[in-house]
């Protein structure tokens, strides 16, 4: 437990860790972003292809 403690405050006092951090907040921003747009795409396709089977099915 000790040893977690002293691992723990080497990271916490390190520059490197600090870094770390940053960039995995980052990441996890760009990944919050990355899935929003997925969605929307998705939705917006998902209208598109209804809409056009509709379409299909109405000149049939």
């Amino acid at each position: 437990m000790k040893k977690l403690m002293t691992m723990t405050r080497q990271f916490r006092d390190d520059e490197n860790g600090a870094a770390m951090v940053e960039y995995t907040v980052l990441l996890g921003i760009i990944t919050v972003a990355v899935i929003a747009t997925v969605v929307l795409v998705g939705t917006w396709v998902s209208g598109r292809w209804t809409a056009l089977n509709t379409a299909l099915t109405a000149a049939a």
